[in-house]
């Protein structure tokens, strides 16, 4: 790990509450609108292929990839077991909190593509999960971390709490950068309602998100 940007305020959380405790019970609801889920799933048919081995890091019930593709496969790490066992696009999972635990169980240069999804923004050490991560995708292999301005606000550090969106997207930038990984590239776009709202114009979940191949 090459470099410390936290400090001690900026991990720390209104809830300090045991993580474990917080997501004990299941979610299976969506966080996140039907305008921000299209654009996700159209960005990752985009971007990745079939052939990828893919861990959806700090994943949930639903994986958001395309329903038509069918990749070599796809590995699930998430904080409740009984979410990750409901979703059916993985073929394998753990449970660990990588808020007292950054070691990822996973060997050197395995995975193609890393997906993190409204995740980021929950970590207390993400230098470290950034550094494992580096270590656990290819060479060539790609980082995906996408996110709204949507949160479980009492369990987000105040890194990010007190953060605008274009500070979101610098912030995971900058702690990229400090463990090694090339410059990234930014998507910040508004998504529109479809459906019975699209005549009204209403925008739907903000996207953003931060992609970078590992060198």
């Amino acid at each position: 790990m090459t470099g410390i940007l936290l400090n001690t305020y900026q991990r720390s959380k209104v809830d300090d509450n045991d993580d474990l405790i917080f997501y004990s019970q299941p979610r299976l609801v969506n966080h996140l609108d039907d305008a921000f889920r299209a654009r996700l799933t159209q960005l990752y048919r985009d971007q990745l292929d079939e052939d990828m081995a893919i861990l959806d890091l700090m994943s949930s019930w639903v994986s958001h990839l395309p329903d038509e593709i069918t990749y070599r496969r796809v590995i699930g790490h998430g904080m409740n077991s009984i979410e990750l066992e409901k979703n059916d696009r993985l073929d394998a999972h753990w449970v660990q909190d990588l808020n007292k635990n950054q070691i990822l169980p996973l060997e050197d240069a395995s995975i193609d593509a890393c997906l993190m999804v409204a995740a980021w923004q929950y970590l207390q050490y993400p230098e470290k999960v950034a550094g494992e991560l580096k270590r656990v995708v290819k060479k060539g292999g790609q980082l995906i971390v996408s996110f709204s301005n949507r949160a479980f606000w009492t369990k987000a550090p105040r890194i990010w709490t007190e953060g605008s969106d274009f500070d979101h997207l610098n912030y995971v930038k900058d702690v990229l950068i400090a463990q090694g990984w090339p410059e990234a590239q930014f998507i910040s776009e508004p998504t529109q309602k479809a459906g019975f709202f699209s005549f009204l114009e209403l925008n739907g979940d903000p996207f953003f998100s931060v992609l970078v191949n590992n060198n």
